[in-house]
C-alpha cells in the first residue's frame, strides 16, 4: 500500500507537466507608461462621456462587451483605433467613436523607452446593452 502513495504524487506530477501549454506574447518594455493628464480615470470618464454623448449605439443594436484599443502615437496623439470583435457594416460606428474621441480634452504623455517616445496601447473595455421593447 505504501509503495502505491508514494507513487501517487509522482503520476500527478507527470501528467501536469505535459498537460501545460506555453504561450509566448511579445511584451514591450516601457521605461515610461503613457500617461493621461489627470490619470487612467480621468481618461476613462471623458471617453466614456464623449462615447454616450456622440455615439448613438441604440442605433448600432450592439449587445455585450466591447473593446476599444487605442494606440497613443510617440507626439502624444490618439492616432489609430481597432474595434474588437468586429462588428458588421460598422464603418459609421467606427467613424461615430473616432469623432467622439477627437472630443476628448488632454493630449497624453507618450510612452518612453529608452528616454524614447513610442507607440503604445491603451484598451477600454465596455459593455454595451440595447434596450429592446416589445409594443402591444
Amino acid at each position: 500500500m505504501k509503495k502505491y502513495l508514494l507513487l501517487l504524487p509522482l503520476l500527478f506530477t507527470g501528467i501536469r507537466g505535459f498537460s501545460q501549454n506555453t504561450v509566448q506574447t511579445e511584451m514591450t518594455a516601457y521605461t515610461w507608461k503613457a500617461e493621461f493628464p489627470g490619470g487612467d480615470d480621468a481618461f476613462r470618464k471623458q471617453f466614456m462621456d464623449m462615447l454616450y454623448a456622440y455615439v448613438d449605439t441604440q442605433s448600432y443594436a450592439i449587445n455585450g462587451k466591447v473593446i476599444f484599443v487605442i494606440n497613443i502615437a510617440p507626439d502624444g496623439k490618439m492616432n489609430r483605433l481597432d474595434i474588437l470583435p468586429k462588428i458588421k457594416n460598422s464603418e459609421m460606428f467606427v467613424d461615430d467613436v473616432k469623432y467622439a474621441m477627437k472630443k476628448i480634452k488632454g493630449k497624453w504623455k507618450p510612452a518612453m523607452k529608452d528616454n524614447t517616445p513610442v507607440d503604445s496601447k491603451v484598451i477600454i473595455k465596455v459593455n454595451f446593452s440595447t434596450n429592446i421593447y416589445d409594443h402591444d
